[in-house]
Order: structure tokens, then sequence, then C-alpha cells
């Protein structure tokens, strides 16, 4: 009985979770769309200008120049990475990772999701110039699949998205790594000794139960400068240090409860003026302390996670889009869709995701590794692997990464707007027939 709660809090954060990340889908999309239309109308120049709009930051002789597409590339998502290991963590600690045996089968599914469109990209493009991009399929953009699948509404049970949000999670991990090992530009043996420093510094600032979030804010700007300066992507600075956020509270739930009940009751004991309603000093100083109790008995990562998570949903990842998937769709739109490095992302997007997902996890529960999630059918789990087809964020992040400023950048572009838009059509028909057939199934047992 004791677990009850805790399992309670874990399903209400999880679909306050999956509330936002759908309404960010929705927001996601808007701006894709705002970007092609802008990028393909009279005033795509101003389009093209504003992005390529040098921006300077510093003082005095520390100075940063960036075009302001590569400061939201590498700013602004590497406020989307630290929320990605936020979230990490917190699964691995509390969540669907939190064993060997729950974390088996998204583990299993995401790497079969990465592995086989990879490997059918590089079908495509192993001897080609495009041959760099064999990271671009591996990804899976959570905010569209969720927002999809909320459009199916309860049709769809709980342990499906719980187990789409865990292989998402599993697949944001394998993208780090991937950038992190695989596109990295010429390395600074100093800017990467000074990152070690720091980020030794954080996890000693962790040990030593520091909670004030500007402490890690400030070390934290100091380790993206650092990764900015080395040649590994500044984004891996989030998920670094997002692992050495505290994840320990100071008070438990009883004596929050205690605590909480006594400055209350302290606090209804004390006259409020009749005529003004204002509060006196003492009731002024309970109130600080109950906020006080309140920061206490929530630990710095979830409280860093509820702060953060709206901003990246609804600010950092629609900027994002709307700096990035602007494409010409003009005459070379024919010769862009047969394109091996096109016709690669598609192929791996498309039917890589599905038969990845699909066949690692069926063969994760035959060997006895994991267990299908409960209420779950073979069909439902086929259409969520059609749905992890969708790259986008994450695919387009990485083919600016491949492919910079060339034109191979324009058919990755285009790849993954066609397979998602793909992949999201399929895997929705999947789920919609999966859901038909259970419900015929249900009239004959009845």
């Amino acid at each position: 009985m004791r677990r009850r709660p805790a399992a309670l809090r874990l399903v209400r954060g999880f679909q306050e979770f999956f509330r936002l990340e759908a309404a960010g889908g929705i927001l996601l999309l808007v701006a894709t769309v705002a970007a092609l239309v802008w990028a393909n109308s009279p005033w795509a120049p101003a389009y093209f200008a504003l992005w390529h709009t040098p921006v300077t930051v510093g003082v005095g002789p520390f100075e940063l120049a960036k075009p302001l597409e590569l400061w939201v590339n590498d700013g602004l998502m590497a406020i989307f990475f630290f929320v990605v290991g936020l979230e990490i963590k917190r699964e691995v600690l509390v969540g669907e990772l939190a064993s060997v045996r729950r974390a088996a089968l998204p583990a299993a599914a995401a790497l079969g999701g990465m592995v086989v469109p990879a490997a059918i990209y590089l079908a495509f493009n192993l001897d080609g110039p495009g041959s760099n991009g064999w990271g671009i399929p591996m990804a899976t953009d959570i905010a569209f699949a969720i927002g999809v699948m909320a459009l199916l509404g309860d049709r769809i049970p709980l342990s499906l998205k719980v187990f789409l949000t865990a292989l998402a999670i599993v697949d944001d991990l394998g993208a780090v790594l991937v950038i992190a090992v695989f596109y990295t530009a010429e390395l600074s043996f100093a800017a990467l000794g000074a990152a070690a420093l720091i980020f030794a510094l954080m996890v000693l600032t962790s040990m030593a139960r520091v909670r004030h979030p500007a402490i890690y804010g400030l070390l934290g700007f100091a380790l993206w400068v650092a990764f900015l300066k080395s040649g590994v992507h500044a984004t891996v600075a989030g998920v670094l240090g997002a692992m050495t956020i505290p994840t320990s509270a100071r008070i438990n739930t009883g004596q929050f409860r205690t605590r909480s009940r006594e400055l209350l009751d302290r606090f209804e004991a004390l006259d409020t003026d009749p005529e003004t309603h204002e509060i006196s000093g003492e009731q002024q100083e309970l109130i600080y302390g109950l906020v006080g109790t309140v920061q206490a008995v929530e630990t710095p990562l979830q409280r860093l996670v509820h702060a953060l998570h709206p901003w990246v949903t609804f600010a950092v990842m629609p900027i994002f889009a709307l700096a990035n998937a602007g494409v010409v769709l003009g005459e070379g739109l024919a010769a862009a869709l047969v394109h091996p490095v096109t016709i690669g992302i598609v192929g791996g997007l498309v039917a890589g995701k599905l038969i990845g997902i699909v066949g690692f996890a069926w063969l994760a529960i035959t060997i006895g590794l994991a267990e299908r999630p409960a209420g779950v059918t073979w069909r439902q789990l086929s259409g969520v692997a059609a749905l992890g087809g969708i790259g986008f964020t994450m695919s387009l992040f990485i083919g600016s990464l491949a492919f910079g400023n060339t034109p191979m950048l324009d058919d990755a572009k285009i790849g993954i707007l066609v397979a998602s838009l793909a992949a999201g059509t399929l895997g929705t028909a999947i789920l919609v027939s999966g859901n038909r057939e259970n419900a015929r199934n249900v009239k004959r047992e009845t």
C-alpha cells in the first residue's frame, strides 16, 4: 500500500508530460509549416537573411560571434539537450528505465530503431558523398510522435504511451552519443581539459549537496563555452550538465506534511486586517517558511524539469523548427526526391524504424529478456514503431551537423519532411486499424 502514492505521482507526472508534448507537437507543426511557407514565398530572402544575421555576445575581449541560426542550434538547443539529460536521469532513477527488466524492451526497441535505419541509409549512400548522414534516420521526435498519439485520445493504452516515451528517451541518449563521437570537428585539447575541470567541479558541487540552480547555471554556461571551443558539439554540455543535478530532497513527504500543517495552523491563528485583508509581518514570515518547505521536499531535478520543460516545448523547439525547416521546394524538388540522401532518409525512417523497433522488441520478448506491455497488441506496437519514424527535430539537427550549408542539407531536409509525414500517416493508420480489430474481438467475446 505504501507504493501506491509514489506510483500515482509517477502516472500523474507522465500524464502532465504527455499533455505538454502533445501540445508542443502541434506548435512544432505550425512552426514547420510557417518555415516552409515563408521560405517559398516572395519574402524568402528575408527568411534566409534573418537566420544569417550576425549576432555578437560578450564583454570586453571575450566575445562570441555567430549567425542567428547557429545561436539557435548551438545555444537554444543546448537547453533542449539539458532537459533531455534531466529526463534521461529521471527515467533511469525512478521511471521506465529504473530496472533492467523494465528498461529491456524500450532499450532493445530503440537499439533496433537506430541500427536498422542507419544500415538502410548506408545501403544507398555508403560510397557516395552523403555517407556522413547515416545518423539522420536514427532519431525519433518525441513531441511529434506523442502529438499524433494524442489525436487518437483514450483509444491508445497508457502502457503504449509510456513505452513510446521510454523508447524515445533511450533514442535521444543514443543520438547524443552519436553526435558526441561521430559528429565532432577538430579537437582542442586545451578546451576539452577546461570542460573536464568544469564538469568535475559540477560533480563535486552536487556531491556537496548544493541545491541552488544559479550555481549550476553559471557552471553550466562555462561548460557550454568550453565545449563550444573544444570541437565537440556544444549541446553535449547540456546532457553532461544535467547529469550533475542533485536528485535528493532535503525532507521526506512525511516531514513535509508535518511542517506544512504546523505553519498553516500558526498562520490561521494570527489575525488578518479585516479592512485591507493585509497579512502581518509574522504571517509573511510563515509564508516564506512554507515556500522553503515546498522547495525542500522537491528535488532540484524535479524543479528544473518542471520549470524548463514548458520553455523547451513551447519556445526552443518551435524556434528551432522555424530556423531549420525552411527549404525551397522549387524546380529541384524532383531531383531531390530521387537523391540517394533523400531515399536513404525516407527508407531509414519509414521502413527502418518499423522493422528495427518491432524486430528487436520481438527478439527481446522471445528470448525472455523483456515482456510485452500489458494490454498492448503487436499491431499497436507496430503502430508506435511506425510513429518512431517521425525524426524531425533531432534528424534536422544531425543533418545540419552532417552536411553544414551544402546542397545536400536541402536534400536531407526534404527527406526528413517526407519521411516524417509518411511515418506519421502510416503509424496512425496501423493504430486505428488495431483499435478496430480490438473492438471487433471484444464484441465477439461478449
